[in-house]
Formats: structure tokens, sequence, C-alpha cells
């Protein structure tokens, strides 16, 4: 088994459901990924570690999804040097997810955080293996094959549409 390369870690097991989506489609891809719970706030000790030793263990991405006060991936990005994406996860005592989205989107300058729009694990499943695929010929062909079957099924959904008159 290769070393992963994405790193997908949520601050509760409660945000696997959103999460999953971020192994699926890495999976699909070719991408090795690990995926773990790391909560910033009833574990910092195992956050700044898991950030620490990323790099070293041969991870190229990390891919941090959080709700509520969602503080994972801006602690994370503050502790590496690897890109790190965030997802902010609509949880129980969210806000309407609006406080995980702006917890990740407003981090101030010199820790950038990319973020993708809220629940979107798959996005930022895709964006981590884009970043791997400047680097891996297998995954930029992997990631083309991906897009061209988004393409078709548009297509055939027009097409379909299109005969049946709605």
């Amino acid at each position: 088994m290769a070393l992963p390369k994405i790193g997908i870690i949520m601050g509760s097991k409660s945000d696997l459901p959103v999460m999953q989506d971020a192994a699926d489609v890495l999976k699909e891809l070719g991408v090795d990924y690990e995926i773990t719970v790391v909560s910033a706030h009833r574990t910092p000790d195992r956050m700044f570690t898991y950030a620490r030793e990323a790099a070293g263990r041969g991870i190229k991405v990390i891919i941090a999804g959080a709700g509520g006060a969602a503080h994972l991936p801006g602690m994370v990005a503050s502790l590496t040097h690897l890109p790190v994406i965030g997802v902010p996860v609509k949880s129980s005592n969210s806000i309407d997810g609006w406080d995980s989205i702006l917890s990740i989107l407003q981090m101030p300058n010199g820790i950038p955080v990319a973020t993708v729009a809220l629940n979107a694990a798959k996005n930022a499943g895709i964006l981590a293996a884009q970043i791997i695929s400047t680097a891996d010929e297998q995954v930029v062909k992997n990631l083309i094959g991906f897009k061209e079957n988004l393409k078709k099924k548009v297509e055939e959904s027009a097409e379909e549409m299109e005969k049946s008159g709605s």
C-alpha cells in the first residue's frame, strides 16, 4: 500500500457523513489518503502532532472539515507548510453553517486556508487531487477522465430533457 498523499481530518466523527465525500472522490481518482478525527478544541495536542508530522509522513495536502467554531483548518494551517483545504460543515450546533464558513474563510494574512462551499467535501477532494496532479501524471489522467465524465453526464441530461420536451 502506498503512503497516503492526502490527509483528511475532521473535528468530530459526526462530520464523517460530509467528509466521506472527499475520501470517496479521492478513491475514484486513485489518490491515496488517510482519514481521522482531530479536534482543535478537545484534542489540541493531537492536532499539533498531526499538523507538525504530516509532511514527514508523505502527506502533501490536508483537507480539514469542521463545524460550529471551525478552528481546525486554520490552526492546522498555522502549524504546517502544507496546503490546507477547509470544509465548513453545517453541524447540529451551527448557525446555518455561517459560523463554520466564516471561521474558515476569514483567515489572517500569512495563514491561508483554501475554503470550499458548505459541506462540499467532494470539491475539497477534487482540489486536493488537482494539487497533487502537478507532480503526478496518473492523477492528471484520472482528473481528465473524471471531468470528461461530468461533461458527458450533463450532455446526456440535456439530450434527455430536449427529447422529452421538459
